[in-house]
C-alpha cells in the first residue's frame, strides 16, 4: 500500500492539458521542492536531478491515452 495516494480526474481542454503539463514542467525544471497547482489545492514535492520514467501509448476502443509516469525515490541517496 502507499504512503500516500493523490488522484485526479477531469475534462480538460486541449490549452488547459498544456497548462498542466507547463507546470508540471516548470516544477521539473527547478527541481528540489516543487509546488504544483492541482484544481483548488497545491501539492508540493521534493524532485531530486535524476528520475526514471516510461511513457506509454495505447489505442483501442475508440480512444487514444497517454501516461507519461515519472518515478524517483523517497529518501535522498546517502553520500559516499
Amino acid at each position: 500500500m502507499s504512503d500516500l495516494k493523490f488522484e485526479q480526474k477531469a475534462s480538460l481542454s486541449r490549452l488547459e492539458a498544456a497548462d498542466l503539463l507547463d507546470s508540471l514542467a516548470t516544477a521539473l525544471r527547478h527541481g528540489g521542492n516543487a509546488e504544483l497547482e492541482l484544481g483548488p489545492g497545491k501539492l508540493s514535492l521534493r524532485i531530486p536531478d535524476e528520475l526514471r520514467s516510461e511513457v506509454e501509448v495505447e489505442v483501442g476502443e475508440g480512444e487514444v491515452e497517454l501516461e507519461i509516469e515519472l518515478k524517483w525515490p523517497t529518501s535522498r541517496p546517502e553520500a559516499d
